[in-house]
């Protein structure tokens, strides 16, 4: 790679938090000193990319991921290794070092995404085609974060009188805080997974990427996908947390909740 390109969705998130800023300003140099450590030629990043991460396409038809060490992402690494390949990208090599995160990753061929591919109702089929293929058990020691961390982390990040309705707000925060606790069964979760994060691929039709994995309660599995459908929330939540429930053989009621 002889010139520095910056996806452009990475580049709208600089100047809101000085530390991300410092790492990006040193982003060429980390980009260079990976390539030449895992002995990659690195294309142009995708564009207009993520917001935490430069990702960009290799010569020998890999993928190099280097990301911002935020929370969520924490396990991604971990849980690509111990899904390997099943409804998700692999990943061949991955590194943790200051504030990085970086991965050599699967490329997906062709690569498009299921939200530009499918209308919602096939999306919707899609999503519940693939999330049970992640539901495994991992070993105690896999060292996974339960759910209720990242439950717990959001509702500190509410103000209810911040809000329309304070009272409702408070109610619905008792009802998250208090779901992680009453799962009859947990496995592993992808927990980020929306139309943006599934793509069109040779080895199978569709892989996950980018999870963000827990162990938790999978009825808390399709929450993502939906948010991302606030139309069809907006009409007829029920009927939307029914229908996603019913294809992924969930508890209804959990999965409203």
């Amino acid at each position: 790679m002889t010139d520095w390109e910056m996806p452009a969705n990475l580049l709208s998130t600089v100047g809101k938090h000085p530390p991300f800023d410092e790492w990006v300003a040193r982003l060429p140099g980390i980009v260079a000193g990976l390539a030449r450590r895992w002995g990659v030629e690195v294309g142009r990043p995708y564009q207009p990319g993520g917001t935490a991460s430069w990702v960009a396409p290799t010569r020998d038809g890999r993928v190099l991921k280097v990301g911002w060490a935020h929370y969520e992402a924490r396990d991604e690494a971990a849980g690509l290794r111990v899904w390997d390949g099943r409804g998700t990208v692999r990943v061949f090599r991955s590194d943790r070092f200051e504030q990085t995160d970086a991965l050599l990753l699967e490329q997906c061929r062709p690569g498009t995404t299921l939200e530009a591919s499918l209308p919602p109702a096939e999306r919707d089929e899609v999503v519940a085609g693939l999330l049970p293929r992640l539901w495994i058990t991992p070993a105690p020691d896999a060292g996974f974060r339960p759910l209720r961390t990242m439950v717990e982390a959001w509702a500190r990040s509410v103000t209810p009188e911040k809000l329309p309705d304070p009272g409702l707000a408070r109610e619905g925060l008792d009802v998250w805080l208090g779901l992680p606790g009453t799962a009859d069964r947990e496995v592993l979760l992808c927990t980020d997974l929306h139309a943006g994060n599934v793509l069109r691929s040779e080895r199978e039709p569709w892989l996950i990427i980018d999870p963000k994995p827990y162990v938790g309660d999978p009825a808390y599995e399709p929450v993502q996908h939906m948010l991302n459908f606030p139309d069809r929330l907006a009409a007829d939540p029920g009927a939307f947390a029914d229908r996603m429930a019913g294809l992924l053989g969930l508890d209804a009621e959990r999965v409203r909740l």
